[in-house]
């Protein structure tokens, strides 16, 4: 079991703690595994703040214990590639875990990690 800190399922009461809350989920996306904003919202009790979970990570995108690049849109698109050092870091850090894409899109179908699938201690 890993843990993971959260409060209970409702809207986050706060900006701060609610960043904390997505970086340590992010840092728990094994490599060779991605998530999505939506995902990650949804996980964390505001299904509607997907943008706020993309926010969060533009944040902290240079530091190396959190694998933001881990992190894509629903349909697995690197939509958080502007925000790295330059726009083609995101897919090199993705391949080099040995991530598979669908032209310029992860294979979800391969790669997805749900977190609600996952044995986390809440």
């Amino acid at each position: 079991m890993k843990n993971f800190r959260s409060l209970p399922n409702d809207q986050p009461k706060n900006t701060q703690d609610f960043y904390a809350r997505v970086y340590d989920l992010v840092r728990l996306i094994p490599p060779g595994k991605v998530c999505t904003y939506g995902i990650i919202a949804e996980f964390l009790g505001a299904k509607s703040s997907s943008r706020m979970v993309g926010w969060a990570l533009n944040c902290v995108i240079d530091r190396i214990d959190i694998p933001c690049h881990r992190v894509v849109n629903r349909n697995g698109d690197l939509t958080g590639k502007l925000h790295f050092a330059y726009p083609e870091q995101m897919k090199e850090l993705l391949m080099s875990e040995h991530i598979q894409f669908i032209g310029e899109s992860v294979d979800l179908q391969k790669h997805l990690w749900n977190p609600q699938e996952q044995d986390l201690i809440t």
